[in-house]
């Protein structure tokens, strides 16, 4: 969780304290607690009272995402859920009549933005067997997904991240330069480098032409779909903004591109999308490189965030393997 250069555990200790304080922002029965349940971007903490409420408050990291940013978050995934395209998350409004709620902690330089949702019941796909049925359904709501954009009237003064080239390789890359990434040596560097020109020259070809580039949920991965008897909810919108609609697969097989399975999961993927929306044979051929420029990101992402849990978990070897799949994927494009 970037944006503090003290300990994590010191950090969360004073981001619980903060989740607690501000459980008083919204209406919420009397002994109300907060506990963490993930941190990555954001810290979420699961909010249990007596009686059996439960929801879940996320905290923002600290300059990441505006007031704006958020309200037009809150907007699609609202809108998404009226128009019955997929079921999302409600969330709640707080006592000032605003989902978003801002407050500051003593020992904290910045206050943090807040928003409090449905607890919502289900499961999310089991990962440790046949996945195909699982991205087939992913392919589907994101095709769904991607209809929907095309077609809703955003509201003014859209404001969301871009997932762009320049968002992983230019000046100012939002999770940090990859040549900063642990084990990026001369080793992996000049391969590394050849993947980052490469992507550029392809997708500057490629275009960013509206029902190619447009809003997307940009982190649609099966741990992000929960299932239950009422059917399947798509969650944390935290990351959606304007990106490539093909980037939405490159995000769905993130950390996992080096799995024999991911062809069959590519398949089956498209085969969802190509029931809900039209897919040339030249879209899908530029799949992987979306998938590469994801991992760079990706590669980028564990520099930034290592000192939390997960990229520390992730980072031995993931410069090696990234090369590896860039030389393979240069390889097969005859670049």
């Amino acid at each position: 969780m970037a944006g503090s250069d003290m300990p994590l555990e010191e950090l969360l200790g004073y981001l619980e304290t903060l989740a607690n304080q501000s459980l008083s922002l919204w209406d919420l029965p009397d002994g109300a607690r907060a506990r963490l349940i993930n941190v990555s971007e954001n810290a979420t903490y699961l909010v249990e009272a007596p009686g059996g409420h439960k929801s879940v408050l996320r905290v923002h990291r600290e300059n990441y995402h505006s007031h704006r940013a958020i309200e037009c978050e809150l907007d699609w995934l609202q809108a998404l859920d009226a128009e019955q395209v997929v079921t999302t998350p409600g969330y709640y409004i707080g006592k000032n009549g605003d989902p978003i709620q801002q407050a500051h902690v003593e020992g904290l330089p910045d206050p943090r933005y807040m928003v409090l949702f449905h607890f919502v019941e289900g499961e999310a796909p089991d990962e440790s067997g046949d996945m195909t049925d699982g991205y087939e359904e992913l392919g589907a709501i994101a095709a769904r997904c991607h209809e929907h954009v095309l077609r809703w009237q955003k509201p003014d003064n859209f404001e969301r991240l871009t997932w762009d080239v320049d968002a992983v390789f230019g000046e100012a890359p939002t999770w940090g330069d990859w040549r900063d990434a642990p084990e990026v040596d001369d080793s992996v560097r000049p391969t590394l480098e050849k993947v980052e020109a490469t992507i550029r020259a392809r997708l500057g070809a490629f275009g960013k032409a509206s029902d190619r580039f447009n809003l997307i949920h940009a982190d649609m991965r099966l741990a992000n779909l929960l299932i239950d008897s009422n059917g399947t909810r798509l969650i944390d919108f935290d990351d959606c903004g304007w990106g490539w609609f093909l980037y939405d697969f490159a995000a769905a097989i993130s950390f996992i591109e080096d799995d024999p399975r991911i062809p069959d999961l590519k398949a089956a993927w498209v085969r969802g999308y190509r029931t809900v929306r039209e897919m040339s044979a030249e879209e899908e051929a530029e799949i992987d490189t979306f998938v590469m420029l994801r991992r760079m990101a990706l590669l980028a992402w564990i520099g930034s965030h290592i000192e939390a849990p997960e990229p520390q978990e992730l980072a031995p070897g993931f410069a090696a393997t990234t090369a590896r799949l860039g030389q393979a994927w240069m390889d097969r494009i005859g670049a």
